[in-house]
């Protein structure tokens, strides 16, 4: 099992910027590829971004490039995403997931039935 919690939410002005943090504790070494989806209100849930614990391989949506950047700690066991830009369309719930599964490098990772453990989500609320 894989716990995550995520943090770092809050409000923000549009154009400003906010950082997430997703804690990782039980069996992290099963951790092959964290990623950050969003969610909004009547919406479905959408990939933002994605890195592979050992390779720091990333992939990002393209709503996000060049926004977004997803990084990570690994002496904190800690993966972070820090968004720049902000747009009111970036209001959503931010949830962490953990992909255990075996990985494939050139994969993007970025469908929901990808992952295996997810985080209860921080919202994040952008003004205009």
């Amino acid at each position: 099992q894989v716990q995550l919690v995520e943090s770092g939410g809050g409000l923000a002005q549009a154009g400003g910027s906010l950082r997430l943090s997703c804690a990782a504790s039980g069996r992290t070494f099963s951790a092959n590829v964290m990623g950050w989806f969003r969610q909004a209100p009547g919406k479905e849930r959408e990939f933002v971004a994605a890195m592979h614990r050992s390779s720091s391989r990333s992939s990002y949506a393209d709503s996000v490039k060049g926004r977004f950047t997803i990084s990570r700690d690994n002496a904190k066991n800690t993966v972070y995403l820090q968004m720049n830009s902000l747009k009111a369309e970036d209001t959503a719930v931010y949830y962490c997931a953990v992909r255990a599964r075996a990985v494939f490098p050139n994969s993007a990772y970025d469908r929901r039935e990808a992952y295996d453990y997810w985080g209860k989500g921080t919202q994040v609320t952008v003004s205009s």
